[in-house]
């Protein structure tokens, strides 16, 4: 077991020296992005995204909390595991199209206060930061 891990330690060590290559890696960690628009049109609720850690993924729905692993690197997006809490509100629905344009969006794109998600499909969101 000790010739295990004496083989692993300079990997462990190798993979720290390479910076995150995920989205987190390209925006400011203390940075909240607000959507403002799906697909072109406005988005009337309150929605949030933040990367507060490398490839974390956490903010404000418009009725709960999430959280999810980004595991593609950038310019791609892609979500592991969204978690979210369980509360009901009267924007269920807004709720709703929020997560499934999320789960659908590939790309992203930062550009000063601007982040863009998009896909080759051409759904789009658009989100600036706060």
């Amino acid at each position: 077991m000790l010739k295990l891990i004496t083989a692993l330690l300079p990997l462990l060590f190798a993979s720290a020296c390479f910076p995150d290559e995920s989205i987190s890696g390209f925006v400011e960690p203390t940075a909240e992005y607000h959507l403002v628009e799906i697909d072109g049109a406005p988005f009337d609720g309150t929605a949030t995204i933040a990367f507060p850690e490398p490839g974390r993924v956490a903010g404000q729905a418009p009725c709960n909390r999430y959280f999810a692993a980004q595991t593609a690197d950038y310019p791609w997006f892609a979500l592991d595991g969204i978690g979210a809490s369980r509360m009901a509100c009267p924007d269920l629905n807004l709720e709703s199209a929020f997560f499934t344009a999320l789960e659908d969006m590939t790309l992203a794109e930062v550009s000063g206060d601007t982040l863009i998600l998009s896909n080759t499909g051409g759904r789009q969101m658009v989100f600036v930061a706060r």
